[in-house]
């Protein structure tokens, strides 16, 4: 069994605790170590869900897309699924080109 680790939050530099069962916990979900204490998890939650959602349609599958941007039309937008294959080619340095979008570094 693991022992407790002390680790220091990225937001507020505060100390916290990441117990064993915790640890345990992650490892077993693959989740990385926590770099927020728990009071900032819980602040940047709450942040990202007030976030207003603007609907739009997917540029390459036509499929309802929820978006935390209001689309402006002078560039394409894609759902989740459409827009994660860009998103790994791009930061893979693979040039695969996504119908629809442009390499202008923003899809």
């Amino acid at each position: 069994m693991s022992e407790d680790k002390t680790l220091t939050c990225k937001i507020c530099d505060l100390e916290f605790v990441f117990t064993a069962p915790e640890q345990e916990f992650f490892a077993k979900k693959e989740f990385v170590q926590p770099n927020r204490c728990s009071e900032c998890r819980a602040i940047k939650k709450a942040r990202s869900q007030q976030r207003e959602m603007f609907l739009s349609t997917c540029s390459k599958c036509g499929n309802p897309t929820a978006l935390p941007f209001q689309p402006t039309g002078d560039r394409p937008v894609f759902c989740r699924n459409c827009f994660r294959p860009y998103w790994m080619a791009k930061f893979s340095g693979l040039n695969i080109a996504v119908q629809g979008a442009t390499d202008n570094g923003n899809a």
